[in-house]
């Protein structure tokens, strides 16, 4: 089913990715993996071949760096000769509450969550327009959809990413190309572990959230979002509600955080 597929993924360190990694693996996939930390990038693909990929590429860098993701995709293009999937997960997070804004925070998150997106948009769109064939597979959040109490950086990129797959997927109609939005609730990785809000409700465990996650970009579709409970209140409800009630309902979501995060040293 999956052999032979030549697939991207960024942010392979860990987490979603990682797990994508080993899943397609066992499919025999041929995998272009991206993350900042190489000996987890050099675990990931160790794990991705001992569970049957074909190749398992490792490429070390920053999915924000433009003249990284150039080169790296020179490599993957030499090596596999192009992409059927480009998987872009790379993704970061710090709670932070607005008491102790920060310009910097916001900055640093946008550059990984959408500008790290936008290069490698930028760099495999036209080999994928040109063969008329491709998914492009961008992981975004239910957090995206409203802003949410501790992550205003966080829901704030979450939400431009939406936006910006949206308009793309509209204007690659027809090409053969396709692109996906994926809007995961809680799943089980580092980024959940260090949340600072302790209500997480519906928490899936990586293996199901990454096979969701699969099966959606199999079937081409628009927006994968789950778990369906929380998908149903954070898609659909929450986001029709009057200002007035949606502040008195996250004021007592945030009142149930962990701790006060700490503001990052200047």
């Amino acid at each position: 089913m999956g052999s032979g597929l030549r697939v991207l993924i960024t942010g392979a360190t860990s987490g979603l990715g990682r797990e994508m990694a080993v899943q397609l693996g066992r499919e025999g996939a041929r995998l272009a993996l991206t993350g900042r930390r190489r000996d987890r990038l050099q675990e990931t693909c160790a794990a991705a071949k001992a569970a049957g990929a074909a190749e398992a590429l490792a490429l070390e860098g920053s999915a924000s760096d433009r003249a990284v993701v150039a080169a790296h995709y020179r490599e993957i293009k030499a090596r596999f000769g192009g992409l059927d999937w480009a998987v872009l997960n790379a993704g970061v997070s710090e709670s932070r509450s607005g008491r102790s804004f920060s310009a910097e925070n916001v900055r640093w998150t946008f550059e990984t969550n959408v500008f790290g997106v936008a290069e490698w948009l930028e760099a495999v769109l036209p080999d994928m327009l040109s063969a008329r064939s491709g998914v492009i597979a961008g992981v975004s959040s239910l957090a995206g959809f409203r802003g949410l109490p501790l992550s205003g950086s966080y829901s704030a990129s979450k939400a431009a990413l939406n936006t910006l797959l949206e308009s793309t997927r509209i204007d690659l109609l027809g090409s053969g190309v396709d692109v996906v939005t994926i809007c995961p609730g809680f799943v089980k990785s580092e980024m959940t572990d260090k949340n600072e809000v302790g209500w997480m409700p519906f928490m899936l465990t990586t293996e199901d959230g990454t096979r969701r996650m699969i099966d959606g970009i199999r079937a081409r579709r628009r927006i994968v979002h789950f778990p369906w409970q929380l998908s149903l209140s954070t898609v659909y409800l929450l986001p029709n509600l009057p200002g007035w009630l949606y502040d008195r309902i996250m004021g007592v979501v945030r009142r149930r955080k962990k701790k006060d995060p700490q503001p990052a040293a200047a």
